[in-house]
């Protein structure tokens, strides 16, 4: 279905990394009607405050971008935070939603709800196979409940609640916090800080070997449209994967960073540290079908990244 560009349309996180690239997506299309209230005027983890605004705009399709999302040592640190924020905005939303009669929403997950030890490509049939990844289990459960959430509201209500899985996102609006942001935002600063310094090399966490998969954040958006444009779950799966189809190793990558950003020095490896999952490579085999695919190279995409990140610096 061909989705009303004048439709009220509510996008849950919109100055995040997701939420800014989907705003951007369809402002480019034409929609004119996109309701964007910030933190300070909508907070989600308030059940009363989302339910009333939902009463009060009822919007016609949903984008839930809206998420607490770190790295690994995020992850680590703040657990507790990592599974309460999460289950708490995801909850409040899709039951508001449905109390609304919202046309259709979508949810963003994350790859991280695979088990860690995987089939490679992962498809959607290995949700729940197999033991998660310790270090975001938090993070991962509270996703795996908004996909569940989905699909019960669906079954017993007769919504139209979707989700998209996206692989490791990266692209202008990521976070460069050193203590919370992913694994290429962080290569992004901390190489371009040793370049600074004149630093000799710059140590990294793990051994380099795990392999990970990398979307430009604005061909996640252009996905999720697609989505809700093109996707109903039907009998299977109530999501889809969204990734690239290939990956490199982290090692691989921050050779990569290093080139782009021009650094020159060596990189160390510290194995003290964790690896996380050893691979996450998507198996993209039902957008693929439907008709779409990702067009950015991954350079290209760290190029645009890094002068967003120039940009941004004080």
């Amino acid at each position: 279905m061909e989705l009303s560009r004048t439709a009220p349309t509510f996008i849950a996180g919109h100055r995040g990394l997701v939420g800014s690239a989907i705003y951007r997506r369809l402002h480019t299309l034409g929609f004119d009607n996109l309701v964007t209230p910030d933190h300070a005027e909508l907070d989600l983890t308030d059940a009363a405050a989302t339910t009333a605004f939902f009463d009060e705009v009822r919007p016609t399709y949903v984008f839930v971008a809206a998420a607490k999302a770190g790295g690994i040592l995020a992850n680590d640190t703040y657990p507790a935070d990592f599974i309460r924020i999460n289950l708490q905005i995801q909850t409040n939303v899709l039951c508001a939603a449905h109390a609304a009669r919202v046309d259709k929403l979508l949810f963003l997950g994350s790859s991280c709800i695979y088990p860690k030890h995987a089939p490679q490509p992962m498809k959607e049939e290995h949700l729940l196979t197999g033991p998660l990844e310790p270090t975001n289990t938090p993070y991962a459960i509270a996703k795996i409940a908004g996909l569940t959430m989905c699909e019960s509201y669906n079954r017993q209500y007769g919504t139209h609640f979707i989700a998209a899985m996206p692989t490791n996102l990266y692209g202008p609006g990521d976070n460069f916090n050193p203590e919370t942001s992913h694994v290429l935002p962080a290569m992004i600063r901390r190489l371009h800080e040793a370049k600074l310094t004149g630093a000799p090399f710059v140590t990294m966490w793990g051994s380099g070997k795990p392999r990970r998969e990398f979307l430009y954040v604005d061909d996640l958006a252009d996905a999720c449209v697609f989505l809700m444009e093109n996707f109903e779950p039907g009998d299977g799966p109530v999501f889809a994967n969204v990734g690239v189809g290939e990956d490199i190793t982290i090692a691989e990558l921050a050779a990569m960073v290093a080139e782009v950003v021009g650094y020159g020095g060596e990189i160390h490896w510290d194995t003290s540290k964790p690896d996380g999952t050893p691979r996450k490579l998507l198996d993209v085999s039902v957008l693929t079908n439907l008709g779409w695919k990702a067009n950015t190279v991954l350079e290209d995409g760290i190029r645009t990244t890094y002068a967003a990140y120039l940009e941004q610096m004080p």
